[in-house]
């Protein structure tokens, strides 16, 4: 296992001071504390685990978050773990030395060893996995890369991210194709519900589907499986947008049956900010132009997707030092653990009619995001209360047929925390939100 530590003097300097702990000497990115964890966790189900507080305290040590702010809006961008800093630091440092050297001969081969790493952990080939900056460009690689023309139609649900649905836009109006959107129920009550809600519109002219794997404004986990064989039933590719379901929910690519699969690495993963990877499999990459300029634009690499220019090398390698960690802590144990921050808030404030939820809490509909809409309480209003009040940070949701306060805690999320928002929450239910808010929200 690759472990990145701190600076030599750093490490000795904290060595020296307190010797060796379990084998591990006290080091500065907090990564002794994920060592602990792992001893302790042994060989119990992850739905055990998920309620050890021991364990998740050793796992909380390895984050530098400011805890005088409770960051419950981790669905946008997530604190990357002390160790991922460190790395980006000296990454940077060390391109800075002799940049025209060391980004292009000694860093961009680096970024091999991290291609291989995401790619094993997502369950495909080397080969079929490019990195990107993001989900929306990874996903916007496939939206404009697709050869469409004008009369074709393309399917998406009315939940999609705004960006994926705004590139589809441009396209309808520089390339005459049509964009369709798909109604989803807010709870969706039945998964079968939504691949009706797809399979309604199909229509001779479809050409492409657009499929989220967990719907941003609701936490929604849809039934991708049934939905891309839906798109090979009828000879559709489908792109997945799994900008919130990548280290969020364990899977494997295969699982899915997809062929396009597009994330972000800086939400659920904990990665630095600006990284995500675009995956294609081996037989459609050639089919698909890059979203810049590459030499051989129909080649079959899967580097023709990052031709981007000159960038930084620091963001991409220390996703090796997310990854690590992310295996470390255990696919399904964190999800186990996510859905268990959802449940204990979720599930104390459901008692309560007032609240409605925009998904369905049972294990299968959803994970760590959860949406909900407070009865008679504006919701903008309740964001900017939270922040000025609690220094809580939240989203609020209006978009399509959802309104509500989205949350969304990590694996540094504590119950305190949790606790202290339902307990907000309770003091709105009971009060109301104050006359003013004056103070900004973050």
């Amino acid at each position: 296992m690759r472990i990145a530590g701190p600076s030599r003097r750093g490490f000795l300097r904290g060595a020296a001071a307190m010797g060796a702990l379990g084998g591990w000497f006290l080091r500065e990115d907090g990564l002794e504390h994920v060592a602990a964890a792992q001893r302790r966790a042994g060989e119990r189900p992850a739905e055990e685990l998920a309620r050890d507080e021991d364990f998740w305290l050793e796992i909380q040590q390895a984050f530098a978050v400011d805890r005088s702010i409770i960051n419950l809006n981790n669905g946008g961008v997530s604190p990357s773990p002390r160790v991922v800093q460190e790395a980006m630091r000296r990454h940077l440092e060390y391109a800075n030395t002799a940049p025209s050297r060391h980004l292009w001969a000694v860093q961009d081969p680096q970024v091999e060893t991290v291609r291989a790493g995401l790619a094993r952990a997502f369950g495909c080939d080397a080969e079929e996995l490019a990195i990107t900056r993001n989900a929306s460009e990874a996903l916007e690689t496939c939206i404009f890369g697709m050869d469409l023309r004008a009369g074709d139609e393309v399917l998406t649900s009315e939940h999609d991210y705004p960006r994926m649905i705004s590139a589809y836009r441009q396209r309808e109006r520089r390339d005459g194709i049509r964009l369709v959107l798909a109604p989803l129920d807010v709870p969706l009550q039945d998964p079968a519900d939504a691949v009706q809600a797809f399979r309604e519109r199909i229509t001779p002219r479809t050409k492409v589907m657009l499929v989220s794997h967990v719907v941003f404004v609701t936490g929604e986990i849809l039934p991708v499986r049934e939905l891309c064989a839906l798109g090979r039933e009828h000879g559709i590719p489908v792109i997945v947008d799994g900008a919130h379901a990548f280290a969020h929910i364990a899977f494997k690519r295969d699982e899915l049956g997809c062929d396009y699969y597009g994330t972000s690495l800086h939400k659920w993963l904990t990665a630095p900010h600006g990284t995500g990877f675009l995956s294609v499999r081996k037989g459609k990459i050639a089919g698909l132009w890059p979203l810049m300029a590459a030499p051989e634009p129909r080649s079959d690499s899967i580097r023709k997707f990052e031709e981007i220019g000159t960038h930084p090398a620091a963001n991409y390698l220390a996703v090796a030092e997310a990854l690590t960690l992310y295996n470390a802590i255990g696919p399904r144990r964190k999800e186990a653990r996510l859905r268990y921050l959802r449940d204990r808030w979720a599930g104390r404030l459901a008692e309560d009619k007032r609240v409605r939820f925009a998904t369905r809490l049972e294990p299968e509909a959803g994970c760590g995001i959860a949406t909900m809409e407070l009865e008679g309480v504006d919701h903008e209003g309740l964001v900017g209360h939270l922040w000025a009040k609690h220094r809580i940070v939240t989203t609020g949701i209006n978009y399509a047929n959802v309104r509500g306060l989205r949350v969304t805690p990590n694996v540094y999320t504590t119950l305190e925390e949790i606790d202290v928002f339902s307990r907000a929450i309770e003091d709105v239910l009971a009060n109301g939100l104050p006359p003013s808010i004056t103070a900004p929200t973050p």
